[in-house]
């Protein structure tokens, strides 16, 4: 990330999430990190000022499940890296290694008020890869936007895997296969992490496989197992994989997610609903609706919104939310789903998501409530320095060289 810069907002309409809006006061922001909020906070002395003119500042969103950069927009199989089909379990591949910080989807996120995004493999196989969590711009490489390279592994669940290795004639064909496929990966890992300790115990070399070094990572609870899921019976089996080898689940899609709420509310089993603005345009999706994750919200599952970039285009996050709010999501539940709630479950809700004092100044100035149709974002800061601005009629965004 470029040096950061220290500043005051000062008369905006400030709504941290995770405490009660204010007007007036000041948000202090002194080398990237907030260090003072609040209706009674006196601006220190010195700082230059940002007068928001009773704008409204909230934290930056997150997109929880994007291939932004991995799959770019406008270059056809030359930009196209989501998936690794060559084996249905690619644990050891990492999508940092494969992210385009320059893919056109990053300005976009920017102009849609979104600074950070977690960058996931597919869905083409079973076991797709590890995902990373950055920031959307400020960088000269991804490694300086990164916020954890240590988030969670991207899985697949149902009509996806099995096509891709049922059209080349291997398993997994079926859903049985596709199980099948986590099942024994993850019985390898724990005989693989036995092993591991045994030899050390002993003082004895040990051969490392990344595939499955990943995987004892899972089983560890360092990383969260991101599973890409649509049908109610799929999620049940995705729980029923997540019980038999304890691992932490976030459920992704959950087009029928609503079907059983109430079973993923008492196991506090996250999900990170969308894209919305889909057809219906597999078996799978037969039932999607908008309305759907207002059902998930009120049974008390945590819920983050994802247009899948570029599935959906990534400004429009925010346009998702303001639809679910029209479908029946109360206003704090949508906008918690585009901050808190995704960094929360996907570990780095200690940096980003809430405007509070230690957190990154990761700040949106929008000209108006920002889950309402008309309004815009004006200006964008990522770790304190202005990233996006929106003039004369255009956005403009800093240049990253």
């Amino acid at each position: 990330m470029r040096s950061s810069s220290s500043f005051v907002v000062t008369g905006a309409h400030v709504v941290p999430v995770s405490a009660p809006a204010f007007d007036g006061g000041a948000v202090v922001v002194e080398d990237g990190r907030i260090t003072a909020v609040g209706p009674d906070v006196t601006p220190p002395l010195g700082l230059p000022v940002v007068d928001a003119a009773g704008a409204w500042l909230v934290p930056g969103f997150v997109e929880a499940h994007g291939h932004v950069g991995i799959h770019e927009e406008a270059n056809g199989w030359a930009g196209n890296d989501t998936n690794e089909m060559t084996d249905p379990n690619t644990a050891a591949v990492r999508a940092i290694d494969a992210v385009d910080i320059d893919d056109e989807g990053f300005r976009d996120a920017l102009s849609g008020g979104i600074t950070s995004i977690v960058v996931k493999p597919g869905s083409g196989n079973p076991i797709g890869g590890q995902t990373v969590a950055i920031k959307t711009w400020g960088g000269r490489t991804i490694d300086e936007q990164l916020i954890s390279d240590a988030v969670s592994v991207k899985s697949a669940l149902g009509e996806n895997p099995k096509r891709v290795y049922g059209d080349k004639g291997q398993t997994p064909s079926t859903r049985l296969g596709v199980a099948k496929v986590i099942r024994e990966a993850f019985v390898a890992a724990q005989d693989y992490r036995a092993a591991r300790e045994a030899a050390a115990a002993k003082g004895e070399p040990f051969t490392r496989d990344l595939t499955k070094e990943t995987l004892v990572r899972v089983l560890d609870g360092e990383l969260a197992w991101d599973q890409h899921v649509h049908r109610h019976d799929d999620i049940a089996t995705a729980l029923r994989l997540a019980d038999e080898f304890g691992y932490r689940l976030v459920v992704n899609h959950g087009t029928e997610a609503h079907k059983i709420a109430d079973v993923l509310a008492e196991r506090d089993v996250p999900v990170i609903y969308g894209p919305l603005f889909t057809s219906r345009s597999k078996v799978e999706l037969r039932d999607r609706g908008i309305r759907n994750l207002a059902t998930l919200a009120a049974a008390g599952v945590r819920v983050a919104i994802t247009t899948d970039a570029p599935v959906v285009p990534i400004n429009m996050l925010v346009d998702q939310a303001t639809a679910a709010v029209k479908e029946g999501l109360p206003w704090q539940s949508a906008l918690e789903a585009l901050t808190t709630n995704p960094a929360d479950f996907l570990g780095f809700g200690h940096r980003v998501g809430r405007i509070e004092p230690g957190f990154d100044a990761d700040l949106v100035l929008w000209d108006g409530d920002p889950l309402a149709a008309t309004s815009r974002a004006t200006r964008v800061w990522i770790e304190g320095a202005s990233v996006y601005a929106w003039a004369d009629g255009t956005g403009v965004t800093t240049p990253r060289w």
